[in-house]
């Protein structure tokens, strides 16, 4: 099994910016993390991912992990709703979907899944973006993983990090 963070923040570790990722995106990340997306058998995010994202259409299977079984993403119809801990939902997801996981989830889920050792590698955009909100230390999510890559395009830091 193979589990990704994929997670694009600003230059001050923003997650988000005016309530959602693309406020801290740009098109140099938006094209990166499209075309990794399609290489996962599925992709796990948490409910205000789903209210606040545009999910309404994947190339995989997409768990929405959330207490309320209200399913946000009813109109696309790879979305699944599950009430199960972000650790649970991945054990899951592998025996359903396949071993390869992509969490495109919030700053909680992200160190949930990192404190417990439960990340295999971490896919970082650092776009110039400042003043966005849910703010992530950088510095300690990449402490988690021993080889650490880093190239920039377009003015937009790509960090891949691997256990």
């Amino acid at each position: 099994m193979r589990v990704t963070v994929t997670l694009v923040v600003g230059a001050d570790g923003s997650t988000t910016k005016n309530g959602n990722s693309a406020g801290v995106s740009n098109t140099v990340d938006r094209t990166a993390f499209l075309a990794r997306r399609r290489s996962a058998d599925c992709i796990i995010i948490g409910g205000n991912t789903a209210r606040a994202e545009p999910y309404h259409r994947t190339p995989v299977p997409v768990i929405v992990i959330s207490k309320s079984l209200i399913n946000p993403l009813a109109d696309n119809r790879l979305a699944h709703c599950w009430n199960l801990s972000p650790i649970d939902a991945i054990e899951r997801a592998a025996k359903t979907f396949g071993p390869n996981i992509h969490i495109e989830a919030g700053a909680a889920i992200i160190r949930e899944l990192m404190d417990a050792d439960c990340v295999d590698d971490l896919e970082l955009s650092i776009t110039d973006v400042v003043g966005g909100e849910d703010l992530i230390d950088v510095k300690e999510l990449l402490s988690h993983f021993s080889k650490v890559d880093e190239k920039v395009e377009a003015g937009t830091r790509f960090i891949s990090a691997r256990r």
